[in-house]
């Protein structure tokens, strides 16, 4: 929860949870008094082990899982438990991990679905998108499903982006990838960020997440056990013992499973 503080340095939150209860069947919670916020121009991340409720906590605010106690917070407006296209219209996006295209259509035709609220600014925001995603522009009339892992994701965003949201929530926007093309979500993410969305993201790759987040949660059983920079987080002790060493080692195995190479302890990089 933020403090007076707080508000004073980073100025209003642009997305806040407070205290919130939910899950998926009454009566059985996933996220018990889960807090979390992120300010203007920020890019927050949220790791944790399988079943830590990480992606339970996205769908809640986007108000695809209902939020049984506490409340979800938009530029001060509650919005929890909305229905998800007045989210969209009040300005916040969601890139869900799978099934986040529409893989009859073709790039540009996805495009327009992320606008059809909003018609008469189809033209300016194509432009902006074909700017952020020079590759996209390229195969604007490409059928989406004929798109590699990686570029599928980058149309994810883009679609998202397309109502210029105020914050844009990603739920493991590497999953599945190989590790360059994991590198260049990131970096895609962060230059997204830098354009002035504010970001949360949802990451298996917990230590390339810290890299780049501004602030990091930790969520274990629904709650948020740490928080703070990314940088803190991933030299914390506690967290590396207890976090990130079998963090990796669940994006090894699933490597491994999808026959890519596993990652590398940066202490022994060449």
């Amino acid at each position: 929860m933020t403090s007076a503080s707080e508000a004073a340095t980073r100025g209003a939150p642009v997305v806040e949870a407070k205290n919130v209860t939910a899950g998926y069947l009454p009566g059985v919670n996933i996220l018990n008094n889960c807090n979390l916020v992120a300010y203007p121009g920020e890019m927050v991340g949220i790791i944790g082990p399988n079943g830590a409720g990480k992606s339970t906590l996205l769908k809640a605010m986007f108000g695809l899982v209902k939020v049984h106690e506490g409340t979800v917070e938009l530029e001060g407006k509650d919005i929890t438990n909305l229905r998800t296209n007045r989210l969209v219209e009040m300005g916040v996006g969601f890139v869900p991990q799978t099934n986040n295209v529409f893989p009859s259509l073709t790039v540009e035709e996805n495009l327009r679905m992320g606008l059809f609220l909003r018609p008469k600014k189809i033209a300016e925001r194509l432009g902006a998108m074909w700017d952020l995603f020079p590759v996209l522009n390229q195969r604007r009339n490409q059928s989406a499903g004929a798109m590699s892992g990686g570029e599928r994701q980058s149309l994810a965003m883009a679609r998202a982006l397309m109502m210029e949201p105020s914050v844009l929530l990603l739920d493991e926007p590497s999953a599945g990838l190989s590790p360059v093309r994991q590198d260049e979500t990131f970096l895609r993410t962060r230059m997204i960020n830098k354009t002035g969305v504010c970001v949360v993201m949802v990451e298996q790759n917990a230590r390339r997440c810290l890299q780049i987040c501004d602030r990091g949660y930790v969520l274990d059983q629904g709650r948020d056990a740490y928080t703070g920079s990314g940088k803190e987080l991933a030299n914390d002790p506690k967290v590396i013992e207890l976090y990130l060493g079998t963090l990796e080692k669940d994006v090894d195995a699933s490597r491994a499973d999808a026959g890519q190479p596993q990652s590398q302890d940066p202490s022994h990089a060449g």
